[in-house]
């Protein structure tokens, strides 16, 4: 019951809900950012059943979420092609979580540019030793299973790429479950950090380059690369390819670094 702990309470009407037993899904005091933006996503998705399929998102973690919040959802614009979502998470009065979706229909393409491919290639997940195994925060001790894709440990270029996949997908359609996982990875500014410190995510935003994306047994490579840090900040490129090596979502995400 871990998915349908984050997704049961979402009605097509919005409004008040309570979700139980999240403490599996929690980030320090507040839910995992991957697992707010699901809220944020179905919220929408539920409201609005004939959309197109999901191109982008942008999510703005605005403040820590709790259990007991009202879900606010509304369509900005929805033209003959193109359709933009908002919805929001608001706790105690307060709006903890602002996500902006765009849905489109697909056209007959006037340009095609497949996504670069994927360099260093780490090999099967199947073969990776896993990590974190019991480590962690609570979200990814008791909902993912992460497998080595690198061979940097410790301090240096300051990239993190991990196989993942979730424990449990069921009743997950792909774009949710990517959605749910593509958060996963702590910043890549971790290895350029001089002392150890506190990070929390401030924004993730993210295009999707396959509307129905699909892996082997729930294997996804995870990246976070930060481009820039200085100034208590990392903007960090996040990406996600399936088990075959093919690119699915491309991101970017502030993150403030402290300590």
């Amino acid at each position: 019951m871990s998915i349908a702990s984050l997704t049961d309470p979402i009605t097509a009407e919005g409004g008040r809900a309570t979700f139980h037993d999240l403490d599996h899904w929690m980030q320090g005091r507040t839910l995992y950012g991957g697992a707010s933006a699901l809220i944020a996503y179905t919220t929408a998705a539920r409201a609005y059943t004939d959309l197109p399929p999901l191109r982008a998102g942008q999510i703005a973690f605005v403040a820590p979420t709790g259990p007991e919040v009202e879900l606010k959802r509304e369509i900005v614009r929805q033209g003959r092609n193109v359709a933009q979502v908002r919805s929001e998470i608001w706790c105690e009065g307060k709006c903890t979580l602002s996500a902006f979706w765009l849905f489109g229909t697909e056209r007959e393409p006037n340009a095609i540019h497949p996504p670069a491919g994927i360099a260093d290639w780490p090999g099967l997940p199947e073969d990776a030793a896993p990590v974190m195994d019991g480590k962690g925060p609570a979200f990814i001790k008791n909902n993912f299973e992460l497998r080595r894709a690198q061979e940097l440990r410790g301090s240096g270029e300051p990239v993190v790429r991990r196989w993942a996949r979730l424990s449990d997908r069921e009743g997950l359609d792909p774009v949710s479950e990517l959605i749910l996982l593509g958060d996963v990875m702590p910043p890549g500014a971790m290895r350029a950090m001089q002392r150890q410190g506190p990070i929390s995510s401030i924004n993730w935003s993210f295009n999707l380059l396959d509307t129905a994306p699909r892996t082997r047994e729930g294997w996804w490579l995870s990246e976070n690369a930060s481009q820039h840090a200085a100034g208590g900040y990392s903007s960090e490129r996040l990406r996600l390819w399936n088990a075959d090596g093919k690119q699915v979502l491309d991101g970017m995400q502030c993150v403030a670094i402290f300590g």
